[in-house]
């Protein structure tokens, strides 16, 4: 299994280059939102496929739900923790996380929903309402996008005005634009191969993480929800650590990041998950819950919930909070071991 979990961390480091790098090419909050956070996902998308494709349905669920838990508590905390000490470029106060007010909201009603349509477990149906949720998050934080771009584009024109020097910077650096940059090339060329890596060493990590399962005694639901984040977040953690050193602009894209990618777990990964059991079980398969899952589900829900109230309550988020959030996990995984350790995996 470490043999399979280092090959996916090395593959996430790379991708996590390549990511971060092709975002400095389009819009900072949005692309935190949706191309970083798709590309930050993709080791647990391709987790969750191998898991779902091939039975394990209790391990597809459990290591969405072990992303939550991972980044909501421990990994904004490493973020705070860079941004507002000496270890950042630029220390902050506090983070500021009033302009996410859309992606709050939707990790909110993401989080609460997921959990109440397990009730009687996952079907098709609910297959298609995590792509419609997944979907109609993407249209708004486009639209949001564009109406924030119009916004600056009226105060850039107040600022500036039609001054004929400005138009004719505006046209030297849309030139400089045009045509993709040797730096840009690296970094396609990087995700590429962090994407086949991480593809290609998905299913054996599965396949080793039930395996290890069987030998220590612990169920692999619990083992998918502690162990496959490490890989499965690798590129969230490495980006949201660089982009955290950055200052007050690189912190914003981290925290868009983490909240744009938790609400993917809660909408596409479970999707995905959806799908392939609907693969390996046919068109009217059924993720059943067990108990097992239900404790996971309840737990992650509440601490989803308990890490959120902190940036309803507040404009912006110190070290304070991160230690706090330190400490939410650390009790989450202790709680973990107190479950029941049930063995079915499907």
């Amino acid at each position: 299994m470490l043999l399979w979990l280092s090959e996916l961390t090395v593959a996430s480091f790379v991708l996590a280059y390549g990511a971060e790098h092709l975002s400095k090419k389009y819009g900072a909050k949005f692309v935190g939102r949706t191309l970083l956070s798709v590309a930050t996902t993709l080791p647990e998308i391709a987790i969750v496929i191998y898991a779902a494709a091939g039975g394990l349905y209790g391990a597809a669920i459990g290591s969405g739900l072990g992303s939550n838990l991972l980044m909501m508590t421990l990994g904004l905390s490493i973020m705070l923790l860079i941004a507002t000490t000496r270890l950042s470029k630029a220390p902050l106060k506090g983070v500021n996380v009033a302009t996410f007010k859309l992606d709050k909201i939707f990790l909110l009603a993401t989080a609460v929903i997921s959990a109440a349509l397990f009730i009687d477990g996952y079907n098709f149906i609910d297959g298609f309402i995590f792509a419609a949720m997944f979907g109609a998050y993407l249209v708004m934080a486009l639209m949001e996008m564009r109406a924030e771009k119009k916004m600056a584009k009226i105060k850039q024109e107040k600022e500036v005005g039609n001054h004929p020097d400005h138009k004719v910077v505006k046209v030297e650096e849309s030139l400089t634009e045009k045509g993709p940059s040797r730096e840009l090339l690296k970094a396609a060329l990087a995700f590429a191969a962090g994407t086949a890596g991480i593809f290609f060493g998905a299913e054996p990590f599965i396949h080793s993480l039930q395996e290890f399962s069987v030998e220590v005694g612990i169920s692999v639901i619990v083992l998918a929800v502690i162990i496959s984040p490490i890989a499965g977040e690798m590129p969230e953690k490495i980006s949201m650590m660089l982009l955290a050193r950055k200052g007050a602009a690189g912190a914003s894209i981290a925290v868009a990041n983490v909240l744009g990618s938790k609400v993917l777990n809660n909408t596409l990964l479970l999707a995905v998950a959806v799908f392939g059991a609907m693969y390996h079980g046919g068109f009217y398969a059924n993720i059943e819950v067990n108990p097992i899952l239900q404790y996971q589900m309840i737990l992650v829900t509440v601490v989803t919930i308990l890490a959120l109230i902190p940036m309803f309550l507040r404009k912006e988020i110190g070290l304070r909070v991160g230690i706090m959030l330190a400490a939410l996990y650390i009790i989450s995984i202790f709680i973990q071991f107190l479950l029941p350790q049930d063995q079915a995996l499907h």
